[in-house]
């Protein structure tokens, strides 16, 4: 038997959402029949438009990282040089460290 699960914020029939999912994935398909038909993968086709100019090269427009936060990692130079050397890269390491800052935090609220 199905039936409404009714809440203080209304209700949910498991039914309703199905057929609501089933009439959008029916809408987005038709959208997609829709579409162009002749579009070729690995032609001009597949080039971003840039006004007729030619596409330059990924390092001559790619912004690295480092350089977009430079001024922050600057000022913040002190507290990086002491937080650089925890970094392992080992999941394990920073799964020990998120439950011990658990344990910190149960301890104190535990003896508030």
């Amino acid at each position: 038997m199905i039936g409404d699960l009714i809440t203080g914020y209304g209700f949910w029939n498991p039914l309703v959402w199905i057929v609501v999912m089933a009439a959008a994935l029916l809408f987005a398909w038709l959208i997609w029949r829709c579409g162009e038909s002749d579009y070729d993968q690995g032609t001009e086709q597949t080039k971003p438009y840039l006004s007729g100019n030619d596409e330059p090269e990924k390092g001559a427009v790619h912004i690295r990282g480092g350089n977009m936060y430079w001024g922050f990692t600057h000022a913040l130079k002190g507290y990086y040089d002491k937080l650089v050397p925890l970094h392992s890269g080992v999941v394990n390491d920073y799964l020990s460290w998120f439950l011990i800052g658990v344990i910190v935090i149960f301890v104190v609220v535990i003896m508030v």
